[in-house]
This record gives C-alpha cells, sequence and structure tokens, in this order.
C-alpha cells in the first residue's frame, strides 16, 4: 500500500510551528508564566500571528499592502525581541550591583554593535532618507533586519553570562530564567549560522548554468528547513521547561499549606 502525502517540507514545518506555538502560549497562559515573563509571551504571540498571517494574506492582497503588513509585524516583532533581553537580564541578575550591570551592559552592547556595523550591506545616507513609499518600506525592512541581528548577537551573549553567573543571581539550573535563555541562544545561534551562510552564498558563489542555480536554492531551501526544525526544538523545550514548576516552588508552596493548618488559617 501506497501513502501519497501532498505536504511540502515547508508546510509540515509551518504547521509544527505554529503548533508548537500555540501549545506554548496555552501553557504560559496557563501555568501563570505570562505574569513573570510579559515580553517573551507577547514575543510568542507575535510569532503566531506572524505565521497565521503569512498563510492568510500572501498572494490574496496586493502586494505592497502585503509589505506594508508584514514589515510593520517585524519591525514591532524586532522591538519586542529587544524587550526580551531587557526582561530575561533583569530576572536572571536581579541582585546584581548598579556598576555590573553598567559594565555588563556597555560590553554587550559594544559587542553587538560591531557584530551591526560590520555584518552586512547598509544602504547609502541618500536611499534611506529617501521620501518615496519604496523607500519608507525598504527603511522599514533595514530597520526589522539590523534590530534583530542586535537581538540574536545580545540572545548569545546573554545565555553565556546566564549560564556561567547565572546561579550566583536568581537564574540558577533548572530555572525558568535559565532554561528561557538557553532556548533563546540555541535559536539565536541557528539563525545566525544560517543568516552567515546564506550572506556568504550570495556574495562568494558565481552561478554559470541552470544546475548551479537549482544547487543555491536547494542549498537554502535546506539551511530554511534545517532553521526551522531548531524553531520547533526549542519550543518544545519551553513548552516541557515552563510546564514544570521551579524546583522549590512545591515545597514552598506545601510548608505554607502546613503552617496554615496548624495555625487554624
Amino acid at each position: 500500500m501506497h501513502f501519497n502525502f501532498d505536504f511540502s517540507m515547508g508546510q509540515i514545518l509551518w504547521t509544527l510551528t505554529f503548533a508548537a506555538l500555540l501549545v506554548l502560549l496555552v501553557v504560559l497562559l496557563g501555568r501563570d508564566r505570562v505574569r513573570l515573563f510579559p515580553w517573551f509571551t507577547t514575543s510568542i504571540a507575535l510569532m503566531a500571528l506572524d505565521k497565521l498571517a503569512s498563510r492568510l494574506l500572501y498572494r490574496r492582497m496586493p502586494l505592497v499592502l502585503t509589505e506594508e503588513i508584514f514589515l510593520a509585524l517585524a519591525d514591532v516583532a524586532a522591538i519586542v525581541s529587544l524587550l526580551v533581553v531587557v526582561e530575561i537580564s533583569r530576572r536572571a541578575f536581579a541582585g546584581a550591583g548598579r556598576r555590573d550591570w553598567i559594565v555588563a551592559t556597555l560590553a554587550l552592547l559594544a559587542v553587538g554593535g560591531v557584530v551591526l556595523a560590520l555584518w552586512g550591506p547598509w544602504p547609502s545616507f541618500k536611499t534611506l532618507m529617501g521620501t518615496s513609499d519604496l523607500a519608507a518600506l525598504r527603511f522599514m525592512e533595514l530597520f526589522a533586519q539590523k534590530a534583530n541581528l542586535l537581538s540574536e548577537v545580545l540572545f548569545v551573549q546573554l545565555g553565556l553570562l546566564v549560564v556561567v553567573f547565572g546561579r550566583n543571581f536568581k537564574a540558577g539550573w533548572h530555572s525558568h530564567t535559565q532554561q528561557l535563555a538557553i532556548g533563546l541562544t540555541m535559536a539565536a545561534l541557528s539563525q545566525l549560522a544560517i543568516r552567515g551562510t546564506l550572506q556568504h552564498v550570495a556574495t562568494q558563489m558565481t552561478i554559470h548554468s541552470q544546475d548551479d542555480y537549482k544547487r543555491v536554492v536547494g542549498m537554502m531551501n535546506s539551511l530554511t528547513n534545517a532553521g526551522g526544525i531548531i524553531i520547533i526544538v526549542v519550543l518544545l523545550w519551553w513548552i516541557v521547561c515552563l510546564w514544570s514548576d521551579e524546583p522549590g516552588t512545591k515545597k514552598q508552596g506545601t510548608g505554607i499549606r502546613e503552617l496554615g493548618s496548624e495555625t487554624g488559617e
């Protein structure tokens, strides 16, 4: 017996990713994690909205309007990603001294700024400051790209700091803060690797024939699919971790109930 599945790899990854995003949102809401990580929850909701919009609106609206909608979503999501960096940092290193905060922040931003300046082309000032609708769309696209790149570099640095120093503050092993930081770091590393590989292919590889073109397109699709698989794994990691309580939470709650019963409350 032969089974014919009319689904491409991209469609399968889209379905799995969207389902994982919805389950993660249910866990965040049902286990009362939104109160602790509001910006992270917002970023997951924006990812789900972007996935849904890409399926419902693609090729069903005028091209310019579609670009405006998706670039606006991308810009908002990029800003929220930077706010997630701040949120995880504040929860992970609560209690750190003001001087340590300033030094660490400046160091992370310095590394991020260098990567931002050297990675990828920058348009000319005249192109960037144009007044046409096309120039505005280009500016929105550039902002989303650079802001996402900066947040990915910051996530990698923050994840390393949380793993090394988190146990000395409020981000020890099995804490939700460290588990989120690890997932964000893995997702950021995969996106940086894919971004770097695609940029290298675009700038270094020369296409001489139709076979070369097909080879490049196949490699780009493989990289995109690999990145999608990593995102799904990260989402599953977050679902499992956020569903479970942090170590000591249940014991603390049990002790409070026992104390209340002893005092007759």
